[in-house]
């Protein structure tokens, strides 16, 4: 066997590596080669500027590299190297060789026309008129006045030096360009991880206001949750990032589920996803999948809980310790078998499934979890303080505000003894407190406004449910209590409960009244983010073995209430008919009362105490619980993995548009931040704009104005904002720069 000498490294004898497969040798003096895997492809000999612009475009024309890195292996701008591709494929190779340099005749402006041209315009005549007294056109009389300008003027030793016509004038972007093929990486998308996302001039792209949302997508924490989480999808051109950037993306342009791809341009979204064209429908889905076959959904709902209140910033603190809980019922509108839950929004019960929600103190959602059928708030919630307490991650003390539906008090003793403070309604009827207790109390919120209640600050005694009847053990409360409008006139007082000690009165009454943040939430996610979207239709065989309430149980509670009811309706009448026949009417001396009389009377109540008696055997003779097998044979309960993972995104979209919103009402002088920060934010995702990458290290966005000259201004100091975050575009070392363009 014989034995070859080692072929040398390119690197060592001068090569210039393009990419994986491309070594260049440039000697200008003597020509250049391009050697493509070892084999020699292009030479040309010196002076052959044309060759040497066929070779790299044809590098990128065949996909050997792509275009930045040609670019820079051959050292020149990408849009240079794409206006040479677009010159050899429209004119041929005699289009590349390069023209002669300056001027293709004598200037016209000589100092004597010069002269001429500021004396007619000295005269006050228009740049129109002087150019058409002196034969020349309008730029020609501005530089004439502007070579005045600059001769009188001294020139200052740090001013700049003026721009002379040696020096590389910036090229216009090109407008929508044909997206740069990524063959090569499609061709390896089952070797590689994913494709890298890559930028390219272009003007005039749709939806360049979604760039907007990347600093806050950041704060979110979705990426990296999900990226510890999961680590990565198998081997794909789209990899683990893109697919959440773009469900978060089309989330926030209005088309949150997985079909609404089709009502975008994949190439118009791939600009901003930095890839020739955005996912479709089925790779969407595919994905999805994948990541709900690892089963780790809940685990990256925790994550990004635990990233939501790590990730305070100034002054945090108080927000992290105030959660509130609700639940929040599904409806169901398929043909599969799923147990019905009373639906508070649609007045009655519907085949549905119940989610628990934690927002925190500006209604943002935290973390959710699937509840199971029929579970009552005090049980989920009961449930979800392990969860919480590692969300929060230390022992400080949390606020959970809840509505009616969480009443327990041994639930309240029990979130006590476990670091969490309760905040709710109280429950059921109640004595009034003594009007004299009442005073007006204040509370300046997060926005600077005061406001003003009449309140009473009380304790209150609970008695606590336990096995043993009457046995007098009580948990004691805080009770604010405030007067209220009734309904058809007059007041009536309502009761706030907490454990907190250390709240105002005027504070805990506005963190309850906050609650109705998280309803707020729901409506919103419902309108725009379709949050009772059915994203799987996937469905599993409930547990037959569950023990489930019976719920001919309340049926008979029902009939016993009836009876009982009843009995005293007939009670209340046999004894006035007792009552009158012992007193006959005055003037009457002798009356009989015979059995025959005493027992017509009692009949009625010997019945009705008899069907008492059968109505609370039967109630009795019934469980309480019983299997869902018997209740509900063939039950099932919907798909959660693939519905908890969109529930990450929508949470993440959701606190990016809220993110954008509060930073327009607070780093904006947009008047009407207020009423209309929501709508500005979803206006400014839709605007076009420009994409130049042409700066090393940034990515600069540039979007058209708004309609309106307060809107765009707002936008100018959003984008102004944005930009000092210096945020990175996922994925790559491009640091996201934001203008507006101004209108002409």
């Amino acid at each position: 066997m014989t034995i070859q000498p080692a072929l040398p490294v390119l690197e060592e004898v001068g090569a210039a590596l393009i990419g994986d497969a491309v070594a260049f040798f440039d000697g200008k003096a003597a020509g250049g080669t391009v050697f493509i895997n070892g084999f020699k492809s292009f030479e040309w000999p010196a002076g052959r500027e044309d060759l040497r612009r066929l070779a790299a475009a044809q590098l990128v024309q065949v996909g050997a590299a792509q275009v930045n890195e040609v670019a820079a292996g051959f050292g020149v701008t990408p849009e240079s190297l794409r206006r040479w591709r677009k010159l050899l494929t429209s004119e041929g190779l005699a289009a590349l060789v390069p023209e002669k340099k300056g001027p293709k005749r004598a200037s016209v402006l000589t100092e004597t026309k010069a002269e001429e041209i500021r004396a007619y315009r000295a005269t006050g005549a228009s740049l129109r008129a002087t150019a058409a007294a002196t034969g020349v056109s309008t730029d020609t009389v501005r530089r004439a006045v502007t070579m005045a300008g600059s001769e009188d003027a001294a020139p200052s030793a740090d001013a700049a030096p003026a721009l002379t016509l040696s020096e590389p004038v910036r090229e216009e972007l090109p407008v929508l360009p044909a997206p740069v093929a990524r063959a090569v990486e499609r061709a390896a998308a089952g070797v590689v991880e994913c494709a890298v996302p890559a930028f390219f001039p272009a003007a005039r792209i749709p939806h360049a206001g979604l760039f907007l949302a990347f600093p806050a997508l950041e704060r979110s924490g979705l990426l990296e949750c999900a990226k510890a989480t999961y680590g990565a999808l198998p081997n794909g051109f789209y990899g683990l990032e893109t697919i959440l950037i773009d469900a978060v993306l089309r989330a926030l342009a209005g088309e949150t589920r997985a079909e609404g791809a089709t009502r975008f341009g994949p190439e118009d979204l791939g600009r901003v996803l930095g890839l020739d064209r955005a996912p479709e429908v089925k790779t969407i889905r595919r994905r999805i999948s994948q990541l709900a076959e690892a089963g780790h959904a809940q685990e990256l709902i925790a994550a990004l809980a635990s990233h939501h209140l790590g990730n305070l910033g100034p002054g945090g603190a108080n927000l992290a310790a105030i959660l509130y809980v609700d639940g929040h019922v599904r409806a169901y509108q398929g043909t599969k078998k799923i147990g019905k839950l009373y639906s508070t929004r649609l007045k009655f019960p519907v085949p549905a499934t119940e989610e628990t929600w934690v927002s925190d103190a500006h209604g943002a959602p935290v973390f959710v979890v699937m509840a199971e059928p029929g579970a009552s708030l005090a049980g989920e919630l009961r449930r979800l303080l392990p969860e919480l307490r590692t969300a929060v991650g230390d022992s400080r003390p949390v606020l959970v505000g809840f509505d009616r539906g969480g009443w327990s008090p041994a639930l309240f003793k029990h979130m006590a003894g476990n670091g969490f403070d309760v905040l709710t309604w109280r429950k059921g009827k109640t004595e009034d407190i003594d009007p004299s207790l009442f005073t007006e109390v204040t509370h300046v919120d997060e926005h600077g406004e005061t406001r003003a209640w009449l309140a009473a600050d009380t304790l209150v005694d609970l008695p606590l449910a336990t096995t043993t009847k009457n046995s007098g053990e009580v948990f004691q409360l805080r009770q604010i209590s405030r007067i209220v409008a009734a309904t058809g006139g007059g007041t009536r007082q309502i009761h706030i409960l907490t454990t907190d000690d250390h709240l105002s009165t005027g504070e805990a009454i506005h963190r309850m009244g906050n609650r109705w943040r998280q309803e707020n939430q729901f409506r919103y996610a419902r309108m725009h983010f379709d949050l009772d979207s059915h994203d799987s239709y996937t469905s599993t065989d409930d547990d037959p073995e569950r023990i489930v309430p019976n719920p001919a149980k309340k049926k008979a509670y029902q009939a016993v209430l009836a009876a009982r009811k009843y009995y005293a309706d007939v009670t209340a009448k046999v004894d006035a008919g007792e009552l009158a026949l012992k007193n006959p009417p005055a003037g009457t001396r002798d009356f009989l009362i015979t059995n025959d009389m005493i027992n017509h009377l009692k009949a009625p109540l010997w019945t009705a105490e008899t069907a008492l008696t059968q109505a609370e055997a039967a109630h009795e003779a019934l469980p309480a619980r019983v299997r869902l097998g018997d209740l509900a044979p063939g039950q099932q309960v919907l798909d959660t993995e693939t519905k908890l993972i969109h529930h990450g995104i929508r949470m993440a979209a959701y606190n990016t548009m809220m993110t954008l919103a509060r930073e327009i009402r607070t780093n904006t002088g947009y008047k009407r931040g207020a009423d209309e920060a929501h709508a500005l934010i979803r206006q400014a995702f839709s605007q076009p704009g420009d994409i130049d990458p042409t700066v090393p290290g940034h990515l600069t966005i540039t979007l058209d104005p708004l309609p309106t000259k307060a809107k765009t201004n707002a936008l100018a100091e959003l984008c102004e904002h944005l930009t000092s975050t210096e945020t990175r575009y996922p994925g790559t070392n491009l640091t996201l720069h934001y203008k507006i363009k101004t209108k002409a």
